[in-house]
This record gives C-alpha cells, sequence and structure tokens, in this order.
C-alpha cells in the first residue's frame, strides 16, 4: 500500500479538481463548437482561455487552480498522443508518393509564412531578439491537415485534385513545421548558452532532424516488427497498447535527448508503426482493436487538457495595452496571405489554385503546439514567446482555423 503524504494530499486534490473543471469545460466547449459547425478544438481553446481569467471578474482561485504545473506535465503528454495519433492515421505511402505539386506546394506554404511572421514581429516588437522573431514566424508555417480533411470529406473531394494535393502538401508541411521547430529550438538553446548559431549550426539541426526522421522509418519499422514479434510469445496482459505506447514515449524521449522537440519522436513513431506490426500479437490476445483504437481513449482524455492549457496562457488584458489587437489582426492577415503563396506551387493544370491556397490556411492544433512550446522556452530569463505575442498568435490561430471551413467549402462549390 503506497502512504500518500500529509503535504501531497492538498495538491493531489487541486489537480483531481482542475483534471475535473478542465475535462467538463472541455467537453462543454466541444460540444457547443461542434454544434455551430466548428471544430472541437476551438471549443477547447475558448473555454481555456474563460478559465485563465475567472480572475477578472473576481474568481481568482479557479484561475490559480488551471495553471498548476502538473496540469500543464498531463499536457504535454497529451500532445504527445495527439502527434502520435496523426502519424498513426498518416500514410507513410501517400507522403512520399505525393508529386512535385504538394512537395513544392508544401515548401512554399512553410517558407512565405515564416519570412512574413518575421517581418511583422519585427515590425510590431523591435526590441525582441532574432530568435523572438523567427518563432513568431515559425507558428505560422503549419497547417492543420485534420480540420482541411474533415471539409474535404464533408464535400466529398477528398479524391479530387485539389485534395489530393492539399492533403498531400499539408502531411509534409507538418513535417517540416517539425524541423523548423527543431532549428529555432536550438537557435535559442545556444543563444542562452553564449554561443552563435550559424549557418552550419543550422545545418547541423535539420541533419539530425532528417536523420532520426530516417532512422526512425527505417530502423523503427525494423524494430516495431521484432518487438511486436516477440510479445507475441509472451502471455501477458494489454501488451499492445503497454508496448504502442513504450515506443511512443521511447522514441519521444530519444528525440528529446537528440536536441528535438519530443513531439518529433511521437510523430515518427506514430507513422512507422503499421497495423501489420501488431497482427500477430493482436490474433494472439483476440484483440479486435487496432493501436489507434486503443490509444484513442488516452488521446481523448488527455488531448484536450492540452489545449485547455493553451488556452490558459492567453491574457486578455493583453489585449488592453496599445497595439495588441493591431498586431493580431496584421498578424492574421500575414498568415492568410502567406498560404497563398502556395498555389503558385501547383503544376498540374485545371486545379483550382485559390481552393488549394485556402485549404493550407487553418493552423490548429499545430499552431497552438507551437505556440504552447514557444511560451516554455525563455532567452536571457525572459520568455520567447511573451504574453503579448502570445495572445496575438492564439488570436491568429483561432481566426484562420475559424475562416478556412467555410471559405474552403464556398470554393469548391462554386
Amino acid at each position: 500500500m503506497v502512504r500518500v503524504m500529509p503535504a501531497q494530499q492538498p495538491q493531489l486534490a487541486e489537480v483531481l479538481g482542475a483534471l475535473a473543471l478542465v475535462l467538463v469545460g472541455a467537453r462543454l466547449g466541444a460540444a457547443l463548437l461542434r454544434r455551430l459547425g466548428q471544430p472541437e478544438v476551438l471549443g477547447e481553446l475558448l473555454v481555456g482561455v474563460l478559465l485563465g481569467n475567472l480572475g477578472l471578474i473576481g474568481l481568482p482561485a479557479f484561475s490559480l487552480l488551471v495553471h498548476l504545473p502538473a496540469l500543464d506535465l498531463l499536457a504535454q503528454i497529451g500532445v504527445l498522443f495527439l502527434l502520435f495519433m496523426v502519424g498513426l492515421e498518416s500514410d507513410l505511402g501517400q507522403m512520399m508518393n505525393v508529386g512535385a505539386s504538394a512537395l513544392l506546394v508544401a515548401v512554399l506554404g512553410v517558407a512565405a509564412p515564416i519570412g512574413l511572421g518575421y517581418l511583422v514581429s519585427r515590425l510590431f516588437h523591435p526590441a525582441l531578439g532574432a530568435p523572438s522573431h523567427w518563432f513568431v514566424g515559425a507558428t505560422l508555417c503549419a497547417t492543420s491537415v485534420g480540420i482541411t480533411a474533415r471539409v474535404l470529406a464533408g464535400l466529398k473531394r477528398t479524391a479530387s485534385a485539389e485534395g489530393r494535393i492539399i492533403l498531400g502538401a499539408a502531411l509534409i508541411d507538418d513535417v517540416l513545421g517539425l524541423m523548423v521547430l527543431a532549428v529555432v529550438a536550438g537557435v535559442i538553446t545556444a543563444a542562452n548558452q553564449g554561443r552563435s548559431f550559424d549557418a552550419l549550426a543550422v545545418g547541423v539541426v535539420v541533419g539530425k532532424a532528417v536523420a532520426f526522421l530516417i532512422a526512425a522509418i527505417v530502423a523503427g519499422r525494423w524494430l516495431s516488427r521484432f518487438t511486436f514479434r516477440v510479445a507475441a510469445k509472451l502471455d501477458a496482459d494489454s501488451l499492445l497498447l503497454s508496448l504502442a505506447l513504450a515506443f511512443c514515449f521511447a522514441l519521444s524521449w530519444l528525440a528529446g535527448r537528440m536536441g528535438l522537440a519530443p513531439i518529433v519522436g511521437a510523430f515518427a513513431a506514430g507513422l512507422v508503426l503499421e497495423d501489420g506490426h501488431v497482427e500477430a500479437l493482436r490474433q494472439k490476445t483476440r484483440e479486435r482493436r487496432t493501436v489507434h483504437q486503443l490509444v484513442e481513449p488516452l488521446a481523448a482524455f488527455l488531448t484536450p487538457v492540452f489545449f485547455v492549457v493553451v488556452g490558459t496562457r492567453v491574457e486578455l488584458r493583453a489585449f488592453t495595452r496599445p497595439g495588441v489587437a493591431l498586431f493580431a489582426l496584421v498578424l492574421t492577415a500575414a498568415a492568410v496571405a502567406g498560404k497563398q503563396v502556395c498555389g503558385l506551387g501547383v503544376l498540374e493544370k485545371n486545379v483550382d489554385r485559390v481552393a488549394v491556397g485556402l485549404g493550407m490556411i487553418p493552423r490548429g492544433e499545430v499552431g497552438l503546439i507551437f505556440a504552447g512550446i514557444g511560451a516554455t522556452l525563455s532567452l536571457a530569463g525572459a520568455p520567447v514567446v511573451g504574453a503579448d505575442t502570445y495572445a496575438a498568435v492564439v488570436v491568429m490561430v483561432t481566426l484562420t482555423t475559424f475562416m478556412a471551413p467555410p471559405l474552403l467549402a464556398l470554393r469548391l462549390k462554386a
């Protein structure tokens, strides 16, 4: 029997209370936004904004509750589950065979928003260092493939030329975005250690990211196949789920040890873990559910915690300070314009380039992940993404996620 020390009991009670508040709020927010025809993630984000700012109306106890370090730790595990699920849902063959158009659209969709975001950040906050400006630019580069895929499926346009290019580019976009995140985090780490981060250092970080993904794809596929084949000879309960999670956490840990974001490892783990690798173990244990179906309840538990926690970091008071609202609007304009450049990358004829650009607009959960990581990093003792910038970035993510589905639907229906 484990004895809980008296000093730990109030802390545990606070965490449990915070979890109850966050989970109920997240489900209510998600249900409301779904009724309005919008992505559920926006409801979870808005609930977080509400909970994190209850102190403004005389309820500071609730705001303190949702800022517990233990809750933040659970949120970080939740984002690992999210990227693991994205990897499980991604088709490695599709990613490698989407064609030149998807690759070019993805590259333009990363480069243009980063450049525009850097310029906007430098214009509004000239006193900040270059790493902060680049991180703001990085938050603009990713695309939420889940939101766009949902819209295309609802319109039955997934198999169209526009649909295939958008989905293929969005998948590549996520990988490029993760590499950008690794590079920017490397810049900040080097700056904190008093070292310059030159072109060679950038090449090293990119090389590590590419090497890690290649090693994860090549060695990881062999390792997962071997591990689950050996596990099929064992006699234990819940082996499939336990080993799948261990595989996810191990690659996340390895990515972190290599100086990359742990979410890179979680994504790679989902990408290489195929149903065929676990088939022998499923047959022995008579498990009818896939790895994706087994992980889904855990992700449904912790992923909303991440988005609510991300929302709690938005300080509404920041918008009363001069320039913050304008910064958010200009940043949103840069985010939209940057993705419209994607249309120039379409090589095929008779393809709606505007629709491709519109399909790449939503930042969704990926943009929130980038913003959330930026809020946890510091440079010379100051946050890389301060309260004002963080609030503006979250508004940008929210607006682009809201506007993309109806705009894309109108364009494809025309």
